[in-house]
């Protein structure tokens, strides 16, 4: 069994014990700590430490000389070994083409997110849903320039 399914069976054994529901991850990982149901592995150390880092990376912000707020640190996938690897540059130093594919790689990160969104959105509608369906836009222009906007005039 994958860590993943470990994981999810743990939230099925937490449903199952009647705990209160909806509930946060925080809540799910003390109780399964607490009924010894998950251990922090020593192999998962190293990764669990590369996420942290990963994500302090991805949060790493500076202001550009027009005054906007932009992410400084990029992934981008390279393959070594028949595998593939993401490598994290600056910026303010890396070349174009691994700027290149850090921005392709992050708008199909959107793209899958939308699409996952919009099967999420119609099994709900189609399946549970008793009431007006939810409809989902995934023409994002209006949104991204009424944010531009805000961001030009942050006092609007």
């Amino acid at each position: 069994m994958s860590l993943l399914e470990q994981n999810q069976k743990i939230v099925q054994c937490y449903r199952d014990a009647a705990q209160p529901w909806p509930a946060s991850s925080t809540e799910i990982a003390r109780w399964a700590i607490d009924k010894q149901l998950w251990q922090i592995h020593p192999g998962a150390v190293i990764r669990q430490c590369a996420d942290q880092i990963a994500n302090a990376m991805r949060e790493e912000f500076h202001t550009d000389p027009q005054g906007r707020k932009v992410r400084l640190l990029h992934a981008a996938p390279y393959p070594k070994n028949g595998r593939q690897y993401l490598l994290w540059d600056d910026m303010r130093t890396a070349s174009y083409k691994h700027m290149r594919m850090a921005f392709q790689q992050r708008r199909q990160q959107v793209v899958m997110d939308c699409h996952q969104l919009k099967m999420d959105v119609d099994s709900y509608n189609d399946n549970f849903n008793k009431e007006k369906p939810i409809q989902m836009i995934f023409d994002f222009g209006l949104d991204l320039a009424e944010l531009e906007i805000m961001s030009e005039n942050p006092a609007a």
